[in-house]
């Protein structure tokens, strides 16, 4: 993986790509989903699609989030640096781990924003312009309930056809998450002009904004 070729090749593609990124798709709510919790708490799940500074991104304007962590997921600890992951071979996905308040909000409320906003989940081993499996759709679940719901949420959506092709993310569990290198977090905060963020990212967290006003939280972009 190499953000300089990326950005090529977004720039070239610059006005599909944001349209098409700037339009979050319309999916249904989960039917089977978690009630929000009595009393505040904790809970986390790491979400995969594509680069982590757009999940990342995304995720951090979710309202009940407590914070999201860009890193790696699926492959052994040794592997777990970005240069090694860029190469395809680790079975790491850039990932994105998030914790949230079950009270402010919901399991499946998580999911839909990953599902409609944050990335396309048709996409096999790629996300916009970046190919390879370290960019591959997948749910790390913490526990068997977000197993059942994530699996029953693309079931679903899959029965729906809420897509126009068959849903591709890994529901998957038992995958230890490694934060990624500091320079990697919070990169759209600190680089906001950058062409790549400007390009994928940045319509992104508007696409959360738009579709999602009630659990947007943060200034608008």
């Amino acid at each position: 993986m190499k953000r300089s070729v990326c950005v090529v090749l977004g720039a070239m593609l610059v006005s599909i790509m944001t349209i098409s990124c700037a339009s979050a798709r319309t999916i249904p709510n989960p039917v089977a989903d978690a009630p929000l919790a009595k009393t505040p708490g904790e809970e986390s799940v790491v979400f995969a699609g594509g680069c982590f500074w757009g999940v990342q991104a995304v995720f951090e304007h979710v309202k009940g989030v407590k914070s999201a962590t860009a890193g790696y997921a699926g492959g052994a600890a040794k592997t777990a640096e970005y240069e090694l992951v860029s190469n395809g071979d680790t079975g790491h996905a850039e990932s994105v781990l998030v914790v949230y308040d079950p009270s402010k909000v919901t399991f499946g409320q998580l999911m839909k924003v990953f599902f409609s906003v944050a990335h396309d989940p048709t996409e096999l081993n790629r996300q916009g312009p970046d190919e390879g499996t370290q960019y591959r759709s997948a749910i790390f679940y913490k526990t068997p309930e977000q197993k059942r719901l994530a699996e029953a949420y693309i079931a679903q959506m899959n029965a729906a056809k809420s897509f126009s092709t068959k849903i591709v993310t890994e529901v998957t569990g038992g995958k230890a998450f490694y934060p990624a290198e500091q320079y990697h977090q919070h990169y759209l905060v600190n680089h906001p002009t950058s062409p790549y963020i400007v390009i994928n990212d940045i319509p992104k967290v508007r696409g959360l904004q738009k579709e999602f006003p009630q659990l947007y939280v943060g200034k608008a972009i």
